[in-house]
This record gives C-alpha cells, sequence and structure tokens, in this order.
C-alpha cells in the first residue's frame, strides 16, 4: 500500500505541474580553475516559469547562489550566475521553488548626461566610459577610458556625484580607487577603429546610445557612431558592450555599415601613452596585453595600470604598432559582427604584478575559447 501510495504521489505531481528540482551540472576541460565566471542556461531547458514563480539556486554545499533572468521573450529566457569550477573538474547546482535572497548588484550601464553625455558601464573589477555628444568641440574619440578600482560595490553613480555636485574630484583615490587614465583621441584602453592605408582611423563621439539589460550580474548597452571615416568613406558603427560580474574584459559585438570598399581590417588596440612600457603581444592566444606606471592628475604615483585585448585568433592578421597604439589587427567584411574582448586592471585590486596580469589576460582567453558546459539533469 506504502509504495501504491507513492507511485500515486508522484504521478498526482507530474499531473499538476509541480516543478521538481534540476541539477545544473557545470564541466571545466581546462587545466586552470574558473572562478566567479558566468554561465548561461536556457529557462525553457529548465522547465522553470521565473515569471510567475520564483526559485532558489544552490552551489553543492547548500550556500545560495545569485542569479539573473535575461529576456522577457520565454523563447530566448536563459538563467546566468556565476560558477566556480575546479580544473578539470565540474560542479553542481540545484533550482528548486523557493523565495531567493536580494541580489547585489555587481553591473552597472548607464548614460551620465550631467557630465557631458558620458557612457560609463562597471562591474565588480573595474569602470568605464566613452564619450558622448556634449564633447563634440573638445575632439573627442571613441576610445575607452578607464577607471581603477578596488572595491567590489559599484561607484560610477558616487564618483559622479561627488565631482559634480559636492566638487570631490575622482582624480584623486579616496579609498575606493580613482580615475588617473589618459584618453585623448586614441583607442584608449581597448577601443576599435578601421585600419586603412596603414592608417588607424580613430572615430569620434557616440551619436546615440540604448541601454538592453542593468544587473545585477549582467549589464549590456549599444553605442551608435553615426560618421565613423576610411578614407573618403562614411560608414555607421554599432557596438554592443556587454559587462558581466567577475569577468576580466568586457565583450564587444561591433558592426559597421556602408558601401564603401575600404572597410577591409580592423584594429583593435591599446594606448601607450607616448612611452612604451611593458607590452606583450601572444597572436597564438589573440591577445596584447601592457603594464604602465599610473601617475594621477596631481603627479601622484598610484601603482600600476593594466589593460588587454583579447580577439578570436581565426580573424587575427597580425599586429603593428604605430602611433603610440599597440594594435591587434583582424580581417573585416562590412556589414558582418565582429565580436572582441578589451579591459583593464590595476596593481592594488586583484593584480600585483605585471606577469599576474599578463597570466590572467591568457587565461581569459583560454576560456574564452573552452567554454564551460553546462547540462541540465
Amino acid at each position: 500500500m506504502k509504495k501504491t501510495a507513492f507511485f500515486l504521489s508522484a504521478s498526482l505531481l507530474l499531473a499538476t505541474g509541480l516543478f521538481a528540482q534540476r541539477s545544473i551540472v557545470v564541466s571545466n576541460i581546462l587545466d586552470i580553475e574558473r572562478k566567479a565566471e558566468i554561465v548561461e542556461v536556457k529557462t525553457c531547458a529548465l522547465k522553470a516559469d521565473f515569471k510567475s514563480k520564483s526559485y532558489i539556486l544552490k552551489n553543492e554545499k547548500g550556500q545560495e547562489v545569485a542569479y539573473q533572468v535575461i529576456s522577457a521573450d520565454k523563447n530566448k529566457q536563459v538563467l546566468i550566475f556565476q560558477a566556480n569550477v575546479a580544473a578539470n573538474g565540474t560542479s553542481t547546482y540545484t533550482l528548486a521553488e523557493g523565495k531567493p535572497a536580494t541580489v547585489k548588484p555587481l553591473t552597472f550601464a548607464g548614460f551620465i548626461p550631467e557630465r557631458k553625455d558620458d557612457f560609463a558601464w562597471e562591474n565588480d573589477m573595474a569602470a568605464y566610459r566613452m564619450y558622448g555628444p556634449a564633447l563634440a568641440n573638445e575632439n573627442p574619440s571613441n576610445g575607452v577610458d578607464f577607471w581603477a578600482k578596488r572595491t567590489s560595490d559599484l561607484v560610477v553613480k558616487q564618483r559622479y556625484n561627488d565631482e559634480l555636485k559636492n566638487g570631490i574630484t575622482y582624480h584623486v583615490d579616496h579609498g575606493n580607487g580613482l580615475d588617473f587614465y589618459k584618453v585623448a583621441h586614441t583607442l584608449g584602453c581597448g577601443g576599435i577603429a578601421p585600419f586603412s592605408g596603414d592608417k588607424l582611423w580613430v572615430g569620434n563621439h557616440f551619436d546615440n546610445y540604448q541601454v538592453l539589460e542593468n544587473g545585477p550580474l549582467r549589464s549590456v548597452f549599444s553605442l551608435t557612431y553615426n560618421s565613423v571615416k576610411v578614407d573618403n568613406e562614411v560608414y555607421e558603427q554599432t557596438i554592443t558592450i556587454t559587462v558581466d560580474a567577475g569577468s576580466l574584459l568586457n565583450k564587444a559585438e561591433v558592426k559597421y555599415t556602408g558601401k564603401g570598399k575600404n572597410m577591409t581590417s580592423l584594429a583593435t588596440g591599446i594606448f601607450l601613452h607616448n612611452v612604451k612600457d611593458n607590452l606583450k603581444f601572444d597572436l597564438e592566444n589573440g591577445t596584447v596585453a601592457y603594464a604602465e606606471n599610473a601617475v594621477s592628475d596631481a603627479g601622484v604615483p598610484s601603482g600600476r595600470n593594466y589593460v588587454g585585448v583579447f580577439a578570436p585568433q581565426k580573424n587575427v592578421t597580425g599586429s603593428k604598432e604605430i602611433d603610440s597604439h599597440a594594435l591587434l589587427l583582424s580581417k573585416y567584411k562590412a556589414g558582418k559582427t565582429f565580436t572582441y574582448y578589451f579591459g583593464g586592471g590595476w596593481s592594488k585590486w586583484h593584480f600585483t604584478t605585471d606577469e599576474a596580469w599578463f597570466n590572467a589576460v591568457k587565461d581569459f582567453s583560454r576560456a574564452q575559447n573552452n567554454p564551460l558546459k553546462v547540462k541540465v539533469k
């Protein structure tokens, strides 16, 4: 009778559509540990209804794990969370119905009109900005500015507020980092531009923006540049940037549209600030990494500043140093989407030596080429 009752209960659970616990197995084929790396699971594979129900995700120790659901479209909806997986190992996470704890935001992206139309973003590793229309008369570029952090807390809004309303400059470290990076009319910290006629065609400010996702574990936005000049031709550029919690580098998906014929090569690069320091090209892994002294506007030494770029090797055709830039060159055809990764780091937050940064950039490229495998049981 007891066995019969059990089977009746199980059948009733299936018939009423109640959610059974799901196991998410994450596997790592590399010989390096993967820490706090974002993984994606289609919610249709989980057979979970995040619109009308709530769920709790836990790791193997029974500790709750923060997650974010991306996209309102049920057919494209994905669950993302940060996984920790040992070298050549697996980790199992479980999803069950319940009320999850509030998630601490670790990413942000937003338009800052009060600071001359900056668009700024960050994760728990670093912060960045790109320049908007209000700077048109100041010869801005489409390069990337880097803000050093030494806290996992979000700092962008606070820094702008302190600078603009309280007179507390973000060019001085008040305990959580500072802006010591110089961009000028360059690619800065990993920008991108067409490369034609042995010339780097650095662009100007963006014209439009769109925020697609905004935290807590992933933020996504697009910037549009209406007039990108290459020789005597003009193109439109859209760059969609994804910033993930815990990620060393930002993901950039770039598309140029136009009818010209000079758009055949793109350069992703690093501004060397006129004095080349510790530069490392690694074409085998599709990376260029750079280390230099960080000095504040007041002339105060502020440790070491790091920049890294990764482009898929299948597209990389070579490297070049020109106009105080270190560049990775990649073949390109107008109308196609080109994906690469860029970002910065600091010796006072996670990376105590140049070699630690170079190794981190190399490991990042290996991880992108060998993504964590996810299986739902």
